[in-house]
Order: structure tokens, then C-alpha cells, then sequence
């Protein structure tokens, strides 16, 4: 395959809005990120400590915590879909409503997921329910993303682009700190049996407060400056997916899919995959275990911004680069101080990979995918990037995490030679990105 690298045309800028609209359009992509990733990650917690026991009840600990991360993976799966759906939309008619549906759809599945009855109470069409609601979350997420991160990046002023692409992934670290957050609540005011039979459906039925704000707070939200320009010009692009898999962008979003999978395959060992392996592996306590993550999930989302200035200073390419391979050089050490089953030595890893490193190099993504695609595109390139990268990158992390164990007899270390290549691949296809827009 031949790469065209010659430089298109530059876009003539567009003109930048009053700071009131900029600080609303960034609370409403922080809160709208925050929400729907507390939705979806809710699933993923729940796979870990849940599902396994209320819809696979009657297969073994191995079976029913891999059926539950394969409903986790189908999520993913569904995404890209989302991706292209949302991602036309929202190249057609804009950032802003695209958004606000993206958001109730979620919270709608998230809600209904809280009420599902279990497979004791309705037999095998429980888990396929579940499976329904999960398709509908994936369908949802993948238009999140990349409106949230265009909302930031495109009311940006052009010297602090950085720090505004790092809002959005401030949502995601917020998202998961409290999906993990409201679990150890619940497991520390309730019996362990009173959780399993009702109490983790506190957390899904929160979810319907948080989206109503949500989406109050977005159709408050003007539209983005770069949109209303080409709107204005009639510039919109009348097939945008086509057009992103065509030369000079397909370049672009072939690598920006290789340099996403270390960023996928890292959140989710340690925001999903480490909860089970500690809590069912290495036999920690499930509400030490979620605390461990809720604090290094907020560590990441105090650090995000400063990885966001260092982004305007450095450049999105050297962070995220330098970011990953750091992410790459603590795999084995970190699995090593899991490997003490100590809660400390657990801590300390979690921290520092999931805390500091995961921080680094996330806080310069969303910028750096957003310079890869002209205005026209652009919702639908970070879609797809984001989230058709997202089936390997992301949802198979946990499946494939667990069979390399199970593989190794136990031990973790084929795990992490798996996690390092990720790394690897990622590091080279983004020194070889061009940001160009």
C-alpha cells in the first residue's frame, strides 16, 4: 500500500468564540464525556464483580468471568458503527445535537440495565438482554467521543488547543473514578448478598439524573466555530467515511488506528482487566481493590491537564510517543509488584502506570487525532480511529489478558510481552503520523 504524503491545502481559520461560549462548550464536553463514560465503564466494573454471578451464574469462575468480559468486548465491537452512524451526523449537521443523542441513548441502557432481572428469575434471556443493552451502549459511545473532543479543540483558542483536548479525557478518568467509586459505597453499606441481589442496580439508576443535567447542559452549548464555518461555505462533505479512507487521509487514519492500540490495551488492563485479576487471581479485597483505582483514576484526571499544557509546549506527537513507550517500560514491573499480592505493592504500580503514565500520554490524544482530518471529516476520522481501533485495542484486552494467563499457567508474563508490543506498535505508527490541520 502506497501513502500519499503531499500537504493539502491549509483551512482558513475560523473565527474564535466569546469566553463564555468557550466555557460552556468545555463543561459540557467534561460533563457529557464524565457521564457517558461512567455509564459505560459501570459494565465493565460490573463484569468484573458482578455479572459473572447474576447472568452466568452456573458456569465456572474461569467461564463466567470470560462470558462476562465477552459481552464487555461486544460493546467495542458495536462502536464502530456508532462511529460512522455519529460520525456522519455530526460532519452533516453538527457537534452539538449529535451529542445530545448520543447521551440519551446511553443513559437509557445504562437505566434499563438496572433493571433487568437476573438469570435466577428469567433463565438464558437474561444475559441476552443484557447483550441487547450492550449493543445499544457501544451504538451510543462511539459518537461520543470525538464530539466531545471537537467540542474543546474546535472553541479553542489556537495556543491552548492542548490543554482543551485534554479536557474531554479528564471525563473518562472522571467517568471510571466514579463508576468505581459508587461500587465501593455500595459493597461498604451493604451485605455482600443484599449488593448481589439489588444493590449494584443503585449504581445504574443513578445514571438517569446524571443524563437529564447532561443533556440540559449540551443543548446549551453553541456550535463550534469550525462547523458553523463550513456550514457557511456549504463545505460539508456529502459522504465524510469515504473520503477518510481515500488518499491523503487514509495515511492518517490507518496509523492513527496503530498508534491507539497501546492507549487501549493499557486503560483497559488497568481500569477493567486488574480489578478481576486482583480481586479473583491474586485474592486482594474487592473494596480495597476498587479504591486502589478509584484514587488512580482521579490522580489521572488531576494530571491530565498538565499533560495538556506540556501539549501545547512540546507538541501531540512527542507526548503521546513518549507517553506509550513509558507504558511499555513498567508492563513487567508492574505485573511483578502485582505478583506480591500485596496491597501496597499493588497500589504503587496501579499509581504509577494507570495514575501518572496513562495521564501523559492521554491527555495529547484527543489533539492529535483532531489535526489529522480537515474540519469537513473530521467527527467521523476521530470516530473511527477512536473506536474501529477500539475492537482490538480496547475490548479484547481483558479476553486476551485472561486466556495469556490461563495460557502461562497462572503466571502473567505472556500477558505482558502481549501489552509491550502493543506499545511498541503504537510508539512507531505515531512517529510516522503527520499532523497536518
Amino acid at each position: 500500500m502506497t501513502f500519499t504524503t503531499s500537504a493539502p491545502a491549509a483551512e482558513p481559520a475560523a473565527s474564535p468564540a466569546d469566553p463564555r461560549t468557550v466555557r460552556t462548550a468545555l463543561l459540557a464536553s467534561l460533563l457529557g464525556t464524565t457521564i457517558e463514560w461512567y455509564d459505560f465503564f459501570l459494565y465493565a466494573t460490573a463484569a468484573s464483580l458482578v455479572f459473572n454471578h447474576t447472568f452466568f451464574p452456573d458456569q465456572s469462575s474461569f467461564v463466567g468471568t470470560m462470558l462476562a468480559f465477552a459481552t464487555f468486548a461486544v460493546g467495542f465491537v458495536v462502536r464502530p458503527i456508532g462511529g460512522f452512524v455519529f460520525g456522519h451526523i455530526g460532519d452533516r449537521i453538527g457537534r452539538k445535537r449529535t451529542l445530545a443523542l448520543t447521551m440519551l441513548l446511553m443513559g437509557g441502557a445504562t437505566a434499563l440495565m438496572g433493571l433487568l432481572p437476573t438469570a435466577a428469575q428469567i433463565g438464558a434471556l437474561a444475559p441476552v438482554l443484557l447483550l441487547v443493552l450492550r449493543v445499544v451502549q457501544g451504538f451510543a459511545l462511539g459518537g461520543e467521543w470525538a464530539g466531545a473532543v471537537l467540542l474543546a479543540v474546535e472553541h479553542s483558542p489556537r495556543n491552548r488547543r492542548g490543554l482543551f483536548g485534554s479536557i474531554p479525557q479528564v471525563g473518562l478518568a472522571l467517568g471510571l473514578a466514579l463508576g468505581t467509586g459508587v461500587f465501593v459505597v455500595l459493597q461498604l453499606a451493604l451485605s455482600p448478598d443484599a449488593f448481589l441481589a439489588y444493590g449494584w442496580r443503585i449504581a445504574f439508576l443513578i445514571s438517569i439524573a446524571l443524563v437529564i443535567f447532561g443533556v440540559v447542559v449540551r443543548f446549551r452549548v453553541a456550535e463550534t466555530p469550525a462547523f458553523e464555518k463550513i456550514r457557511a461555505d456549504d463545505d460539508r462533505a456529502p459522504v465524510p467515511v469515504r473520503e477518510i479512507f481515500r488518499p491523503p487521509v487514509l495515511r492518517s487514519t490507518i496509523l492513527g488506528m496503530l498508534s491507539r492500540w497501546g492507549e487501549g490495551a493499557a486503560f483497559n488492563t488497568w481500569g477493567v482487566f486488574t480489578i478481576a485479576y486482583a480481586t479473583s487471581t491474586l485474592h486482594l479485597g474487592k473494596v480495597p481493590v476498587l479504591i486502589v483505582v478509584t484514587i488512580s483514576a482521579l490522580l489521572m484526571a488531576a494530571l491530565l491537564p498538565v499533560s495538556g499544557r506540556l501539549t501545547d509546549r512540546f507538541g501531540a506527537r512527542t507526548m503521546y510517543a513518549s507517553g506509550i513507550a513509558a507504558y511499555g517500560l513498567v508492563v513487567f514491573p508492574a505485573f511483578a509488584l502485582f505478583g506480591t499480592r500485596s496491597i501496597v505493592a499493588y497500589s504503587a504500580a496501579m499509581l504509577l502506570a494507570f495514575g501518572v503514565i496513562h495521564a501523559w500520554f492521554y491527555g495529547a490524544q484527543g489533539t492529535l487525532y483532531a489535526s489529522l482530518f480537515p474540519t469537513r471529516t473530521r467527527y467521523t476520522g476521530l470516530s473511527t480511529v477512536y473506536q474501529l481501533s477500539g475492537v482490538y485495542a480496547s475490548g479484547l484486552t481483558p479476553l486476551i489478558l485472561t486466556a495469556l494467563i490461563a495460557a502461562g499457567g497462572g503466571k502473567p508474563w505472556y500477558a505482558c510481552g502481549y501489552l509491550v508490543a502493543t506499545a511498541a506498535i503504537s510508539v512507531v505508527a505515531t512517529l510516522l503520523l503527520r499532523p497536518r490541520y
